[in-house]
């Protein structure tokens, strides 16, 4: 084993190896985190996990870093550090928060099961009973993310967008205790995994809104030298939902683009293929990208013993699944991307890009 790590002694003199897993205070990356501990708990009684939650002045490293908007690198000098100095051994993320390309010396080493990763209405109580199609003209919606507005601003025309910021809870109370926003809207995954699930009116399919690269996926990032790290979490992988998002993550890295610029996209698996939807937008969706394309993820006997253990894709190491499917479905990526610069997206994402910084 590499480097300094911990380890405790019980009442019975048995020792165990801690695992420390860094988190912010949000509750949200709460519940994230305590899912990941639980399921490493149970694949693994003898480690002993140990949640760090970043809230002393010396332990503030992490949720000061990932509070950080910028391009939602969340990989701030003090994030690397803490990883570095061994202050926690693998944190948790929505995968959809990661950069394409993460920092030397650190991986995703685990993709877990995607939850639903479309975007979900949330109305004003007073609302009730309606959607996105009949809310009065005028009705203002709030969202964050250029990516959705982009899209429901050319959708439904009779509304208006305004930026909301904040957590979950945060949003939520904005949108209840003030007559600010008629409705907002959110990843289905975040208000689920909250048990929220309720307060959702209505669930916005690809043809309305599609989706951000890596939604409703939680990712484990680690250090990439610890290969002990990277075993043990590993089990964690799902390999649809990695093949997706190595797909989703090398489109959006082809085509530059990140928070700052409306990118969607929209994937599925179906007999043994890789189906990619992709799209880009202007900030006022009136011009738009979009097209599909498809490969062959399917195992071969053969090759399926060639597993490619410590080989980055996107910044994914998924060292538990055969090489060439993740191969094909990077390759998916950028095949999709480059079809999308060949017909103008670099000029389209370079505008909004401009007006957005502009704004």
């Amino acid at each position: 084993m590499e480097g300094p790590y911990k380890y405790i002694r019980d009442g019975n003199g048995k020792v165990s190896r801690v695992i420390r897993i860094g988190t912010r205070k949000s509750q949200l990356a709460r519940i994230q985190t305590d899912s990941v501990a639980e399921k490493l708990n149970g694949l693994y009684p003898d480690v002993h996990i140990e949640i760090v939650g970043m809230t002393t002045t010396g332990d503030k490293i992490l949720d000061t870093a990932l509070s950080k908007i910028g391009e939602k690198s969340l990989f701030t000098k003090e994030l690397e550090t803490a990883l570095e100095r061994n202050e926690v051994d693998l944190v948790v993320h929505s995968l959809k928060d990661l950069p394409t390309t993460l920092p030397p010396g650190f991986t995703i080493g685990a993709v877990l099961k995607r939850e639903n990763p479309h975007d979900a209405v949330v109305l004003h109580p007073k609302n009730m009973g309606k959607s996105l199609d009949t809310l009065p003209d005028k009705s203002v919606i709030g969202t964050s993310s250029l990516r959705r507005a982009a899209q429901l601003k050319k959708r439904f025309p009779h509304l208006e967008f305004k930026d909301i910021r904040g957590n979950l809870n945060t949003r939520l109370k904005k949108l209840d205790e003030k007559d600010d926003f008629s409705a907002i809207i959110l990843a289905a995954a975040g208000l689920s995994r909250m048990g929220w699930e309720s307060r959702v009116s209505q669930i916005l399919g690809p043809e309305d809104c599609m989706y951000a690269v890596g939604q409703g996926a939680i990712a484990i990032e680690v250090r990439a030298k610890d290969k002990d790290i990277l075993e043990m979490v590993s089990v964690l992988h799902d390999p649809n939902t990695v093949l997706r998002c190595i797909a989703e993550r090398a489109f959006l890295r082809r085509l530059e683009g990140g928070c700052s610029v409306p990118v969607a996209v929209h994937t599925e698996v179906k007999d043994s293929q890789l189906y990619l939807t992709g799209a880009v937008y202007s900030l006022d969706g009136s011009d738009s990208l979009k097209e599909t394309m498809q490969t062959s993820i399917a195992s071969d006997n053969k090759v399926e013993e060639r597993v490619d253990e410590w080989v980055q894709r996107v910044g994914v190491t998924a060292n538990n699944m055969p090489g060439p499917a993740q191969d094909a479905s990077e390759t998916l990526g950028l095949d999709l991307a480059n079809l999308l610069l060949s017909k103008g997206a670099k000029e389209i994402l370079t505008v909004a890009r401009e007006l957005n910084d502009a704004r």
